[in-house]
């Protein structure tokens, strides 16, 4: 089926764009079928749907016929690998195709009771699959090494290394069980910190730059913090860190009890720390993590130096934690038609080459993106899809130069998603967070250097350099001050020193002092924002932000320079999907994460791009 090619006009773009502005969004049912993303290309009706549920139904029980029979010999093995990776491709196709059906119009109680009947369905094939891994686990290494040469099991060669790998910090079948069982009970400090900051606190009204009373909220914050009038910038900071104020000793215990389940995991699976069992299932090693911190701690001059250049173009003696959000210059256009957008991006990519330019255009043109506002449509921005489909992007687009960046970002997932899903057996299909984030960025950085380049004025000039400074800011420096923080604080609890509020606290403010400089003012209202980041539920996770935004400019100044081997080894680097250890794709790509040098082109490009802005104040 050939979907029919998205053509907008301004017009049109102008009308939705003053229509959400307003705050009157269409219906689901009004948005242009141009503007929407072709669900039909995985399933073309309901009936095809049920079709395929009803037989995935049908089918599930069969992988029970392998139980205790894994090791019997490696053509059972693969028997039931591949029946298992059939279960799986088919509950990916349903499993994408409800959740984002249901992510059209979130209020649509049909459309949630297929999202929730394809979750549980999921959570079921999950259930009869359990026993797969663990019995590969307790296979004789020796025979399980004999199996993996099989021909049969080529294409799960990798899986099966990975079971061998971490064998030892799998237990015994009595022990795996009671961690299940205390699964649910690990899970309650995160559980306890969500109900408490997303239902429970409340923030107090501000008065936004027309003079009204206002609702605060998380989401809200990030826009007043960016507001030009600072008397708005300050109330809405006083609002948020005052209601976390009030949970001071809540918060520290429900960051205290991550700390004991964390240590409890490590120590269960035989760890040497929560830091080694974070990494371990991606294989980093942990000489990567700690020359990210070592790197970024050494070469903090230039960040001071874009603080104090910061204070300066706002009139101030020194910088308040709300006025680092604040653009430097008013943003060159806030109502880019759609059209537009694209084609900016397409240009852009263009150092990719025309087969990645054509794959590009064809997904923004042929049902990829769902691009506009509709009344229940879930907010932000995804890429998603499932193995034998092509990707999916969902957006909210508004017309604005930061959903442009949005655009490049999603692109360059969904991308990745193609050449890897094209090129790899459904088993290696799959990647890493590790490098996922490095083929968005990239896009990013493809597309901030064209703007720059082709800036009209200097004001777009100026602007688009200060959104270039404060990415970097804010994904490498401040994401690698969080990391820093992390291992400080589970080194300090595993070893029995004190973690309350009071030391956390504390090296919050250390490190604040130390990472911005003198022009920088940590107030002790700031002294609580270690307690509002969500990620650190999630122990060790944050720093690939700053890996990945370290190893896509490294990636993205090669291709820049002309260097064609540079873009071959990067787009094989997407087709070969999860293969590999993410260390060693982008080993091969052309960036070791486990030397200063990446770290270090990304400080340089900083570097670069503050003196740029300072020469442009000096004239």
């Amino acid at each position: 089926m050939n979907p029919r090619t998205v053509v907008i006009t301004a017009a049109l773009l102008a009308t939705l764009s003053s229509s959400a502005g307003a705050g009157s969004l269409p219906d689901r049912k009004d948005v242009p079928v141009e503007l929407k993303w072709r669900l039909e290309d995985i399933y073309p009706n309901e009936r095809a749907f049920e079709g395929d549920l009803k037989a995935l139904k049908g089918r599930m029980g069969e992988v029970e016929r392998f139980k205790g029979r894994l090791s019997s010999s490696p053509e059972v093995l693969a028997e039931c690998l591949k029946l298992k990776d059939q279960l799986a491709i088919t509950m990916g196709k349903l499993y994408a195709y409800g959740v984002m059906r249901s992510h059209e119009d979130t209020s649509d109680p049909k459309r949630q009771a297929l999202a929730d009947r394809v979750s549980s369905l999921s959570t079921e094939l999950e259930t009869l699959c359990s026993f797969i891994v663990p019995e590969i686990t307790q296979m004789d290494p020796k025979r399980l090494s004999e199996f993996m040469e099989h021909p049969s099991l080529k294409d799960h060669r990798f899986f099966l290394s990975e079971i061998a790998r971490k064998r030892a910090h799998v237990l015994s079948p009595r022990e795996e069980e009671l961690l299940a069982m205390a699964g649910d009970a690990l899970e309650t400090p995160d559980q306890a910190f969500s109900m408490l900051t997303n239902a429970d606190m409340t923030f107090s009204p501000i008065t936004d730059e027309k003079g009204n009373l206002t609702e605060m909220s998380e989401e809200r914050y990030y826009r007043f913090v960016r507001s030009k009038d600072r008397r708005v910038r300050k109330e809405a900071y006083d609002s948020l860190y005052d209601a976390y104020g009030r949970f001071t000793n809540t918060l520290g215990a429900t960051f205290g009890g991550m700390l004991k389940g964390s240590l409890f995991l490590a120590k269960a699976r035989k760890y040497p720390s929560v830091l080694a069992m974070a990494l371990d299932d991606d294989a980093i090693p942990e000489e990567v993590y700690h020359n990210l911190v070592r790197t970024v701690e050494s070469r903090l001059e230039p960040l001071h130096r874009y603080v104090k250049f910061r204070a300066k173009a706002l009139k101030l003696q020194r910088i308040e934690p709300y006025d680092l959000h604040v653009p430097l210059a008013d943003e060159p256009k806030t109502d880019i038609p759609w059209q537009e957008a694209k084609a900016l991006v397409l240009e852009a990519l263009k150092p990719l080459g025309d087969e990645y330019v054509r794959i590009a255009r064809e997904g923004m043109e042929k049902g990829w993106i769902d691009v506009m506002e509709n009344k229940g449509k879930r907010g932000g921005a995804y890429s998603w899809g499932s193995y034998g489909t092509h990707p999916y992007i969902l957006m909210n687009y508004n017309g604005t130069l930061n959903d442009v960046f949005t655009l490049a970002h999603e692109m360059g997932h969904s991308m990745h998603t193609y050449y890897s899903n094209l090129n790899q057996p459904y088993p290696t299909s799959d990647y890493s967070i590790f490098v996922a984030e490095v083929a968005s960025t990239f896009n990013e950085m493809l597309l901030l250097d064209h703007l720059i380049k082709n800036a009209k004025d200097p004001n777009e000039k100026r602007y688009l350099i200060n959104y270039q400074l404060d990415q970097i800011r804010s994904t490498l420096y401040r994401q690698t001050m969080f990391a820093s923080f992390e291992r400080e604080v589970h080194r300090r609890h595993a070893e029995g020193e004190p973690v309350t509020p009071k030391e956390l606290k504390e090296l919050w403010e250390k490190l604040n002092g130390d990472y911005h400089g003198e022009a920088f003012h940590v107030d002790s209202k700031l002294l609580m924002e270690w307690a509002r980041i969500p990620h650190f539920y999630s122990p060790f996770y944050v720093f690939q932000y700053a890996t990945g935004i370290s190893a896509a400019i490294s990636l993205s100044s090669a291709v820049l320079s002309g260097d064609p081997s540079a873009r071959d080894r990067y787009l094989e680097m997407l087709k070969k999907g999860g293969s590999k250890h993410p260390i060693e794709l982008l080993k091969e790509a052309g960036v070791d994460m486990s030397s200063p040098k990446p770290i270090e082109d990304a400080i340089r490009l900083f570097d670069r791009r503050l003196k740029e802005l300072e020469e442009m104040d000096a004239r």
